[in-house]
C-alpha cells in the first residue's frame, strides 16, 4: 500500500541520515591518535583554533550566510559549547589520556542527553534508550578502567568536562533549531568561526606558538579541520536537529570504538579482555538504541493516514 511504502522510504531516509551522521564521530575517533602521534605536545588551544576558525571561515564562505537578527547571541553560544570549550578539553584528554580511554568517556554523554532533553525539551525518557544508554556508560567504564596505570585525573576531568559541554550544545541545538533558509555548511560555520574567535585571544594570552611545526603537524591540522572539522560537524548538526535527539547522542559511542581500535593497531596500546568486553556492550547499546530509533516513525506516521478522525484522537 501507498502507507506501507511511506514508512518504508522514511525509514530509508532515516538510516541514511543515521549513516551519514555517524561518520562524524568515526571521524572524530582518529582525534586522539593524530593528536598524539602528529601534532606538537603542550599546545590544546591552539590545535582547538586551527580545527576551526580556518574550518569555520571556509564554511562561512561556502555557506554565504551570516546569522540573521537574534542569532548572534545564539550562534556565539552554541560555538562556545560544541567548539571553544570541546575542542581544548578534547585535546588536553587526548595528550594526557590513551587514545581509547579518551574517546571512551564520551560514552557518558548519552546519559547527560537524556537528563538534560528531559529537562530542557521536555523529551520522555523511553526504558529501551535509557537501557541502550546506560549499558553504554558500563561498556565505558570497563574500557576505561582497563589500563589503570595510564589513567590520569586531569586527562578524565578535561574528557568528562568536554563531553558535558557539547551534550549542553546539542540540546540547545535541537531546541533552537536552524533558521529558515539557512543551509546546514553555514550553520556549521557560525558555530566553527564562533568557536574558534573565542579560542583565539586564549591561544595568545596563554599558549602561543610551538617553536616549529612541521610537515606531520601541518598534515594533521588539515585533517582535523577539514574532515573533523568542516564536513563532520555540517553531517553532525544537520543530523541533530532532523533525529530525535539521543539518536546522534548514542552514535558518540562510536568513537571510542574506532579510537580504541586505532590505539591497539597503531599506537601500541594495550587492549584487555575487560576492555573487549566493553567495547562488545558498547557496541551491543548503539544497535539497541539506533533500532529504537528507526522505530519511532511507524508510531508517528501511521495514525496520520487514518484520515482527520484519527488524528484529532491522538
Amino acid at each position: 500500500t501507498h502507507v506501507s511504502i511511506g514508512i518504508r522510504l522514511r525509514d530509508m531516509n532515516r538510516l541514511t541520515l543515521l549513516l551519514l551522521t555517524s561518520l562524524a564521530p568515526i571521524s572524530w575517533g582518529t582525534t586522539y591518535l593524530v593528536t598524539t602521534e602528529m601534532l606538537p605536545a603542550g599546545h590544546p588551544l591552539l590545535a582547538g583554533l586551527l580545527r576551526s576558525l580556518p574550518a569555520g571561515l571556509v564554511a562561512l564562505g561556502l555557506g554565504r550566510a551570516l546569522p540573521p537578527r537574534g542569532w548572534w547571541l545564539k550562534s556565539l553560544a552554541l560555538g562556545i559549547l560544541n567548539i571553544g570549550a570541546f575542542f581544548p578539553l578534547l585535546f588536553l584528554a587526548a595528550e594526557r589520556l590513551p587514545g581509547g580511554v579518551a574517546a571512551a568517556v564520551a560514552g557518558v554523554q548519552p546519559l547527560i542527553i537524556l537528563c538534560l532533553g528531559a529537562l530542557m525539551l521536555r523529551d520522555r525518557i523511553r526504558p529501551l534508550t535509557a537501557a541502550a544508554a546506560a549499558v553504554g556508560a558500563g561498556g565505558v567504564a570497563l574500557v576505561v578502567l582497563g589500563p589503570a596505570a595510564e589513567l590520569d585525573t586531569v586527562g578524565i576531568i578535561a574528557a568528562v568536562g568536554g563531553v558535558t559541554a557539547t551534550a549542553l550544545g546539542m540540546i540547545l541545538t535541537k531546541r533552537w533549531g536552524r533558521p529558515a533558509g539557512v543551509g546546514p555548511v553555514a550553520y556549521a560555520g557560525w558555530q566553527l568561526t564562533a568557536g574558534g574567535l573565542f579560542l583565539l585571544p586564549l591561544t595568545l594570552v596563554f599558549e602561543g606558538f610551538p617553536p616549529s611545526i612541521d610537515g606531520g603537524a601541518i598534515l594533521g591540522y588539515l585533517w582535523l579541520g577539514a574532515v573533523g572539522g568542516l564536513i563532520a560537524y555540517t553531517l553532525w548538526f544537520r543530523g541533530i536537529q532532523e533525529l530525535p535527539v539521543i539518536a546522534p547522542g548514542l552514535l558518540a559511542l562510536l568513537s571510542p570504538v574506532v579510537a580504541t581500535t586505532l590505539g591497539t593497531l597503531l599506537a601500541g596500546e594495550t587492549f584487555t579482555p575487560v576492555q573487549a568486553l566493553g567495547l562488545s556492550l558498547v557496541l551491543s547499546a548503539l544497535v539497541t538504541g539506533q533500532l529504537a530509533a528507526l522505530r519511532k516513525p511507524r508510531r508517528e506516521v501511521a495514525p496520520s493516514t487514518q484520515g482527520p478522525l484519527a488524528v484529532a484522537r491522538r
